[in-house]
């Protein structure tokens, strides 16, 4: 689904979080603060901006491309479906697992590429300082400003280090729930009714909606 000319719902759907008011910087404008911390949000912003450039005349799988490298380098997406799995995680077998971690990472591409795929002059405005949530987490924040005037979008990303750098484990928009919160819901209730092997089917159905049938 997606809403024009800021792709809102689906946003708003990922849950969100509006942080207080602070400078911006026009993505491209590297602040001179910018750091490691907020540089993988960079280069989604950038990825994004992209794919909505090529737009639905490009074939999804063009897109989906476009933003594969920049999801993965932005996200800890093993951290995230883990989480999101909960304690169910444990007791699945490694190849399951395996399947799991296969299916999130298309799914998690194809649902940007579904949702970011029109460009009527939006721009993208990074917070040239991150904010602390913890000892080992910071909120990196952009806003998405529609060209027409109408309110921006505001997703802010929770950033952790890890051995790879730093990498999202969240993301709000908005609002005040999480993507992962409502991942979790979503996602265990799957897994109550039908295990490890309905969560994979689940995910799949999704990425080949999201996609209209190019990603089987």
């Amino acid at each position: 689904m997606t809403v024009h000319p800021v792709p809102r719902r689906a946003l708003l759907r990922m849950a969100g979080l509006s942080l207080a008011a602070v400078p911006f910087i026009t993505q491209g404008a590297r602040a001179a603060g910018s750091s490691e911390i907020s540089a993988p949000i960079e280069h989604l912003n950038a990825a994004l901006l992209k794919a909505m450039k090529a737009g639905r005349k490009a074939p999804f799988t063009e897109r989906y491309n476009i933003l594969a490298p920049a999801v993965e380098q932005a996200f800890d997406l093993d951290t995230v479906l883990r989480v999101s799995v909960g304690p169910h995680w444990a007791t699945l077998p490694p190849d399951q697992q395996a399947q799991l971690q296969a299916a999130f990472r298309r799914y998690t591409v194809a649902n940007y590429a579904a949702n970011f795929d029109e460009y009527t002059g939006q721009k993208f405005e990074l917070v040239p300082e991150t904010r602390s949530v913890g000892a080992n987490e910071q909120v990196v924040t952009t806003r998405i400003v529609p060209s027409d005037g109408s309110a921006p979008t505001t997703l802010s990303y929770v950033m952790r280090q890890t051995s790879a750098g730093w990498k999202s484990v969240d993301v709000l928009a908005d609002g005040s729930i999480s993507r992962v919160a409502t991942q979790r819901s979503d996602f265990r209730s799957v897994l109550t009714s039908g295990g490890g092997s309905a969560l994979v089917a689940s995910l799949q159905r999704k990425v080949a909606t999201l996609s209209g049938g190019s990603l089987a």
